[in-house]
C-alpha cells in the first residue's frame, strides 16, 4: 500500500512538471507573437489605443494598450519600474507583460498569502527582478508598503486594481509619482456622475452587497481626482474596465479626452445572486440592482443613494 501510494504521488509530481513544461512553452509562443504586434504599433502609426489592444496575460486587450503608451511616451530606463495592486497569482495581470517582455522591475501585492506563495515559486520570479509582497492596502498604509519594498519618486506605470478603494488609494498615494497610472473603474456608475464607494478600510465586494456590483468608483470621480493630481485621461480599453492616465509633463502627442468620449459601457454579466453564483444581470439592470446603496459623491462632498443621483 505503500508503495502503491509513492507510485501514485510520483505519477502527479511528474504530470505536473510536464504541465507546466507545456504552460510555459505556450507562454513563449505568446510573447514572441505579440512582439510582431508591438512592430505594428510602432512601424504602422497607430493613432488609438483601441486600435493598438492585444492580449497576453492582460484580462483583456490592456498589454497592447501599455507598449502602445510606453511607446507614445518614452519612459527613460531608470524609471521602467512598475507597481500592480490586486495581482491575483500574477498569471493574469496587466503587467506580467511587461515584465517579461521589456524587463522592467516591479512590485506586485496581494492579500493573498498563497497567491503570492505562488508567484514566488513561478520561474519568473528568479529570471526578472520582480518583487511580491503579501499586504491589504488601505489609505493609511499605502505609501508606507511601497516605500518599505524600496520604490519611491519617478515610476513607469502605477497599476490599481482592488474591486473596492481604489479611489482612495490612488488619492492617498504620494511617496510615488507615476508617468502612467492604470485604474480599474465601475463602468455601471455611468459617466454622469462622481462617485466612489465610502471610504472602508475593510471593505469587501463579496461582502458589500449580494450581487457583487458594489465596488469601485466612477470614471468621472477618477477624472477629477487626475486633474487635482496633475494627470489627465487619455482613455480605456474597449472592455470599459481599466481607465488610463498620463502625467501633464508627459503626455507628448497623446490626446486628453473628456470623460463622456473616452467612457466605454461594459457588458460583463459578473453579478452573483444570494448563493453566491453567476447570475448574469446585464445592461442598465445592473445599477438598478444596487440601486439602494449609498456612494459618496466626490463633487458635492456628500453620501447618496444611487437612486437619488437623477439621470
Amino acid at each position: 500500500m505503500v508503495r502503491e501510494k509513492l507510485d501514485i504521488s510520483h505519477h502527479f509530481a511528474d504530470t505536473f512538471v510536464k504541465l507546466a513544461s507545456v504552460s510555459a512553452k505556450i507562454d513563449d509562443l505568446k510573447v514572441l507573437s505579440a512582439k510582431t504586434l508591438i512592430n505594428q504599433i510602432k512601424s504602422h502609426g497607430i493613432d488609438t489605443m483601441h486600435k493598438a489592444e492585444f492580449r497576453v496575460f492582460s484580462e483583456y486587450g490592456d498589454d497592447g494598450i501599455i507598449q502602445y503608451l510606453i511607446n507614445q511616451i518614452g519612459i527613460e530606463i531608470e524609471h521602467q519600474k512598475f507597481i500592480e495592486f490586486g495581482v491575483e497569482n500574477y498569471t493574469e495581470s496587466n503587467t506580467r507583460f511587461l515584465l517579461i517582455n521589456n524587463n522592467w522591475t516591479g512590485l506586485v501585492m496581494d492579500r493573498s498569502r498563497a497567491n503570492i506563495d505562488f508567484i514566488k515559486n513561478d520561474k519568473i520570479y528568479w529570471r526578472y527582478d520582480l518583487t511580491a509582497r503579501q499586504c491589504f492596502v488601505d489609505r493609511e498604509n499605502i505609501n508606507q508598503v511601497i516605500s518599505d519594498n524600496g520604490f519611491s519618486g519617478e515610476l513607469g506605470i502605477l497599476s490599481i486594481d482592488i474591486d473596492g478603494n481604489d479611489y482612495w488609494i490612488w488619492e492617498s498615494s504620494n511617496v510615488v509619482n507615476p508617468v502612467i497610472v492604470i485604474i480599474e473603474y465601475n463602468s455601471i456608475f455611468g459617466d454622469k456622475h462622481a462617485i466612489t464607494i465610502p471610504y472602508d478600510p475593510t471593505f469587501n465586494r463579496a461582502a458589500a452587497h449580494a450581487s457583487w456590483l458594489f465596488w469601485g468608483c466612477s470614471l468621472k470621480a477618477l477624472c477629477l481626482l487626475a486633474e487635482k493630481k496633475g494627470y489627465v485621461f487619455v482613455g480605456s480599453n474597449s472592455n470599459g474596465n481599466n481607465a488610463y492616465f498620463v502625467r501633464k509633463d508627459k503626455l507628448g502627442g497623446l490626446t486628453p479626452l473628456r470623460v463622456d468620449s473616452g467612457y466605454v459601457k461594459s457588458k460583463f454579466r459578473e453579478s452573483r445572486n444570494a448563493e453566491g453564483r453567476l447570475s448574469y444581470i446585464a445592461g442598465d439592470q445592473r445599477l438598478k440592482t444596487i440601486e439602494d446603496m449609498v456612494v459618496y459623491d466626490v463633487e458635492k462632498n456628500s453620501l447618496v443613494k444611487i437612486e437619488d443621483l437623477g439621470a
